[in-house]
């Protein structure tokens, strides 16, 4: 089986070679014809996932997508798409511009092939682990006590939670080299072990545990996962807060044999590459889209068929297009308070940040943990206990503790206030790695 599916794979490199080589894709950045944006248009042969390919370049580089026009009628794909940096302002760096020609472009890896189209590609710097499992207090804690137990070291994670399900993808290293685990032994131990601690005594859900050498894109990743975890469908006994959620319709255009997908919801970063990463992986094709992000509001529009070229044609597959929609908007939500901690990167760090965090009755909603060249870049999203805006006196103890220039806080103020006494409980993360048995004594560089 796996050398027919090799053959097969050979065979659609080839072909897309070939149509690649006929049809090269184009790309053109104007920054004189609008007055607030840079203009970026791509012209390709169509295939299927091109439009979330061209996103996630985009979207990798923090990049502002403020209005889209998309069109790929026929066996041709053409893009417009109107960005700005962080600050709303239009590229000028020589740099991003290169990189976004190159990537987009004829001389560019940008179209891919079946077997790269998951995301998957050889590391020998680190092992991915990829979670998912019903959340519950304290799990990430749990996970993280056994990668300490094993020896493993940390470097990169990210965790997402949505609708009492949890999913991560973490790297990590052998704690005495610093490279990936390579013993087969040794994974399978890991793999085994933190089955155990994400099935816990939850008969209901299953959990799944995935062990490799493989570097992944952990956004799309987590999508993939969270999807196939099934973390759209909802209790009937646990009804969600209607006043947050996004606002999907599906209606069919019969004379076009469409069916036309409008989301309307509040703007943030990533939106749109969210939203075509799960049409994508639904496998519905995005032949006309409308996009406009330009106001607090962001408006969506996608004319859509499945992959085998019909529209939406049932009450139940409509329902779980909106569903699953709204769920892929609300995944990265981050409730919570902002918290940015920076500083040099060292043994425990992270274990003891974590465990003041704890200890002061705060719980981690979301998190993205990152080491760069010897800096720790870490970013939390935190409540209390019960999921209430944090005290502020409690962050000022935790900022005390830490180091006021080591951990700075951001968002809204609205989410640094007084807590009510009586709120409902909720699943949230009890901390995200194990604390250690030694005292939390200063955040000084320590070399690994």
């Amino acid at each position: 089986m796996e050398t027919d599916w090799s053959s097969s794979w050979d065979m659609d490199d080839e072909y897309e070679k070939f149509i690649r080589r006929m049809n090269p894709p184009r790309v053109v950045i104007d920054n004189e014809s609008c007055k607030n944006a840079t203009v970026i248009r791509v012209d390709s042969a169509n295939k299927h996932g091109i439009l979330l390919e061209v996103v996630q370049v985009l979207t990798d580089l923090n990049l502002i997508i403020t209005k889209a026009y998309i069109s790929s009628d026929g066996d041709w794909f053409m893009d417009v798409f109107n960005v700005t940096d962080q600050e709303g302002n239009k590229l000028t760096d020589e740099g991003i511009l290169d990189y976004i020609r190159k990537s987009l472009g004829a001389d560019s890896c940008f179209l891919p092939t079946s077997r790269r189209s998951v995301g998957v590609e050889a590391s020998t710097d680190y092992t991915s682990i990829e979670l998912t499992g019903t959340d519950r207090p304290g799990l990430l804690s749990e996970v993280s006590a056994v990668l300490t137990d094993l020896k493993c070291s940390v470097v990169n994670a990210e965790v997402w939670t949505h609708n009492t399900r949890a999913a991560a993808v973490m790297h990590v290293t052998d704690e005495v080299t610093g490279s990936a685990i390579t013993d087969p032994q040794r994974l399978s131990k890991i793999k085994q072990l933190l089955y155990n601690v994400l099935k816990g005594n939850n008969k209901t859900r299953g959990a799944k545990t995935v062990v490799s050498l493989g570097s992944t894109h952990t956004e799309r990743r987590l999508h993939q996962m969270m999807f196939a975890d099934r973390d759209y469908e909802r209790s009937h006994d646990d009804p969600p807060d209607e006043t947050g959620r996004p606002n999907v319709t599906v209606v069919n255009w019969y004379d076009k044999d469409y069916s036309v997908v409008t989301i309307r919801c509040k703007d943030r970063p990533k939106l749109l590459f969210d939203t075509v990463c799960t049409l994508t992986d639904m496998q519905y094709v995005v032949f006309h889209a409308n996009i406009d992000a330009e106001s607090p509001e962001a408006y969506q529009e996608y004319y859509i068929r499945h992959i085998d070229g019909s529209p939406v044609n049932s009450e139940a597959e409509r329902q779980r297009v909106i569903q699953c929609l709204e769920a892929a908007i609300e995944r990265r939500v981050s409730e919570g308070l902002k918290l940015e901690l920076c500083t040099t990167d060292r043994v425990g760090l992270l274990s003891d940040v974590t465990r003041i965090f704890r200890e002061n009755s705060l719980s981690v909603t979301r998190a993205e943990v990152t080491t760069r060249s010897g800096k720790a870049i870490n970013t939390f999203y935190v409540r209390d206990a019960a999921g209430n805006p944090v005290d502020a006196k409690t962050i000022d103890s935790i900022r005390q503790a830490i180091g006021q220039t080591i951990l700075q806080v951001k968002g809204n103020s609205e989410n640094l206030k007084s807590p009510p006494q009586e709120s409902p409980t909720r699943f949230l993360f009890g901390g995200l790695f194990k604390s250690r048995s030694r005292s939390f004594c200063n955040f000084g560089p320590v070399r690994s």
